[in-house]
């Protein structure tokens, strides 16, 4: 790992332990969790939850960026794992998808995030629904343990991107599949965004092109690859003032780039039955 990467991990992680400290209220109110957001918006990444079947409010940092549990095709009995799992909004709503045969596996990077999402689970009184620390790059589970991976607005905080989605694939059961909400970028982002640590940690300046995302999961040897969803995030003029002069937000403004929440669907190659009678199947 170079030491640049190193810098982003910590960067990412010192962020996070705020944001899990804070008022949940805050975060909402946040970009992303990140810090003050805007006058004209009321939160430019999050999408709503709470019609959702599970949702919990102490559980909802106000962090994602989109509804991937919605679009995630859980079955009764599946295990899920959760990447990046905050508070344990997603793993809840999973885990209403899932059922009290199935099992959630939550995975995040910060400690205190953990600590709360456990706290969280045993005012539920969840005994299916477990939180580990670890790092999405060497994700902590067994080859071949999970029939579904979600994560919301997580991966553009990673800076090996690829490393994560070979960790997805190592853990899906053949077969499996995940759904993922994230953050990419079409055309060019001026660099005073990506190079602010506000707007890395709130979801924006580690996220890649929209092609390059998509090519990386087809690379990595998923099929059936699908946007569920994808919506634009517009960030308000009193946002990018903090970053930009008034004639470079007109230039961005005018230009083709452009910010979008996209939540992606691929599915691992299931297992290759032999010839009849071979007993491999």
């Amino acid at each position: 790992m170079t030491n640049t990467e190193q810098n982003l991990k910590q960067l990412v992680q010192e962020k996070y332990s705020e944001i899990a400290l804070q008022d949940a209220d805050l975060n909402r109110a946040s970009c992303c969790g990140a810090g003050g957001c805007s006058t004209e918006v009321y939160n430019i990444m999050a999408d709503d939850y709470t019609n959702l079947n599970g949702y919990t409010t102490d559980a909802d940092l106000g962090l994602g960026c989109g509804l991937p549990t919605q679009f995630a095709r859980i079955s009764k009995g599946d295990t899920v794992v959760d990447l990046g799992s905050g508070a344990g909004n997603d793993c809840f709503v999973a885990r209403a998808e899932t059922g009290e045969t199935g099992r959630v596996i939550g995975i995040d990077f910060t400690s205190a995030m953990i600590e709360k999402a456990r706290i969280n689970a045993a005012k539920l009184n969840y005994t299916n629904v477990e939180f580990r620390q670890g790092d999405i790059e060497d994700i902590p589970l067994r080859d071949n343990r999970a029939d579904v991976v979600v994560s919301n607005c997580v991966l553009n905080l990673v800076p090996n991107k690829a490393a994560v989605f070979a960790e997805i694939k190592r853990i899906l059961k053949p077969g499996g599949h995940f759904s993922i909400s994230d953050i990419v970028l079409t055309g060019h982002l001026p660099e005073k965004l990506k190079e602010a640590a506000e707007m890395y940690a709130g979801c924006v300046a580690g996220a890649i092109q929209k092609d390059e995302y998509l090519q990386m999961i087809a690379d990595s040897g998923f099929q059936n690859i699908i946007i569920q969803k994808e919506k634009p995030i517009i960030v308000p003029d009193d946002i990018l003032a903090n970053y930009l002069s008034p004639a470079e937000i007109a230039d961005f403004r005018n230009s083709t780039s452009g910010i979008f929440s996209i939540t992606v669907y691929a599915e691992k190659e299931g297992l290759k039955c032999c010839a009849p009678g071979a007993g491999c199947c």
